[in-house]
């Protein structure tokens, strides 16, 4: 299938690895001029790779500075960061919400509402948010992440009805236990936490997904690939799962 991709551009946030590189592979192998955005140097072409920390309240304008000064319209936009910490509700502090809510909500509202006009009035974007099925199915030790992705995923759905009617979808997508450094970090969390062999507890996770394994990080990029083109201008407003069918929530 063709995903009639060729000619636009997009803009890739976290994308020197996990899910955000493979958004950007998968974009880039359809012809997409990606636009990378992360803490560490880029590969390839450098021209194409802002180096940014979310972490920093100077990031966003500092990105949009970046990409304007390409000249590019941002056909494309995904909204990917770091996961934070571990904790527990009953023991996070409400301190601990702020730096997280800055980098992994506010911090890609104001990257999303500096390109959105434009992409309004050329009739044409899609905006793609990576969450998690947290969404649906809060995780147990995972408090932060449960909080702000939930949080994200309201905005986005919001504002999928305020722009469809202008060629603009926007959707979120749901990873379950995709093979990244991040799920690494946190089964071997887990493990030291528990006391059991690594080993068992990444077999123990293994088998709580019907698939029967974890998903591969082309996978979850492909599907970022199709909701970006035309290919899919009638879904917008939805959360989807890749999970490999563990999720138990509709």
């Amino acid at each position: 299938m063709d995903l009639q991709l060729d000619g636009k551009t997009a803009l890739v946030l976290g994308a020197s690895k996990g899910l955000g590189k493979a958004i950007a592979d998968s974009l880039a192998g359809e012809g997409v001029d990606v636009i990378t955005v992360a803490r560490s140097p880029g590969a390839g072409d450098a021209s194409r790779h802002i180096a940014a920390d979310l972490d920093d309240p100077a990031a966003p304008d500092q990105i949009i500075a970046a990409v304007r000064a390409t000249g590019c319209p941002i056909d494309i936009i995904v909204l990917n960061s770091g996961g934070p910490p571990v904790g527990s509700a009953a023991g996070t502090a409400p301190a601990a919400y702020a730096a997280v809510f800055d980098r992994m909500f506010n911090a890609q509202l104001s990257l999303t509402q500096a390109f959105l006009p434009a992409m309004r009035e050329r009739g044409f974007g899609r905006i793609i948010a990576v969450a998690s099925t947290s969404v649906v199915a809060p995780v147990p030790g995972l408090v932060l992440s449960n909080t702000v992705r939930a949080a994200l995923a309201s905005w986005c759905k919001t504002l999928a009805s305020e722009v469809a009617g202008d060629g603009v979808t926007v959707n979120l997508l749901l990873p379950g236990q995709i093979a990244t450094d991040r799920l690494a970090s946190l089964h071997a969390g887990r493990a030291q936490a528990s006391g059991l062999a690594p080993e068992d507890v990444l077999a123990s996770a293994r088998a709580a997904v019907p698939a029967g394994r974890f998903g591969r990080p082309e996978e979850f990029g492909d599907i970022a690939a199709f909701l970006a083109s035309p290919r899919a201008a009638y879904v917008t407003g939805c959360a989807i799962k890749v999970d490999g069918g563990m999720t138990a929530a509709l």
